[in-house]
């Protein structure tokens, strides 16, 4: 059984792995400059792939309840609720997490992008998913939803990439010393 949007799914999970390679590829290369790799590095690093790997299991959740049988209403509703509650938790939580790591919080930009809107969309995502087992709603808005959210998320984390690459990117070298010859 094939779900609905499954094509869109899969093309996304291969654009997000796809992203997760190039965006660690970048942060080497900084690096490969001879830059030292900051706090701010690592974390933007394991934060991305955090963030890039849970969003990638979503999209392809759908397909494997669809391989057991699962009703399709039934696939939208718990794929809704098993990927926004762990994504819902990361975006609450980051900007407590960066503080901890870098001891300052995130800029305004990606707090309102990555933070409020990414948590308001995975929010509302939630919220439909419970709405929606009240009110039996058809499989295709809640096909809709979920991978509307998904996407959405999806281009909030590349926002907080590319947005915190400007940042490291301004970060002074600082190269070490190497050993005369």
């Amino acid at each position: 059984m094939e779900v609905k949007g499954a094509t869109f799914l899969y093309t996304l999970a291969g654009l997000m792995i796809t992203f997760a390679g190039f965006s660690s590829l970048l942060l080497i290369l900084r690096q490969a400059a001879g830059a030292k790799v900051s706090m701010l590095d690592r974390y933007l690093a394991r934060t991305v792939m955090t963030y890039v790997f849970v969003l990638t299991a979503a999209a392809l959740l759908p397909a494997i309840f669809a391989l057991y049988d699962v009703p399709e209403k039934w696939i939208w509703r718990s794929s809704g609720v098993l990927f926004a509650l762990p994504m819902l938790s990361l975006q609450v939580t980051y900007p407590r997490r960066r503080r901890k790591v870098v001891g300052k919080g995130p800029p305004p930009a990606i707090f309102a992008i990555f933070v409020v809107l990414g948590s308001a969309v995975t929010l509302a995502l939630l919220v439909y998913t419970f709405v929606s087992l009240q009110y039996s709603a058809a499989a295709d808005y809640n096909a809709a939803a979920y991978i509307t959210a998904l996407t959405i998320d999806f281009f909030t984390v590349i926002f907080g990439f590319v947005s915190a690459l400007d940042i490291i990117m301004l970060q002074p070298m600082e190269a070490p010393e190497r050993p005369a010859p």
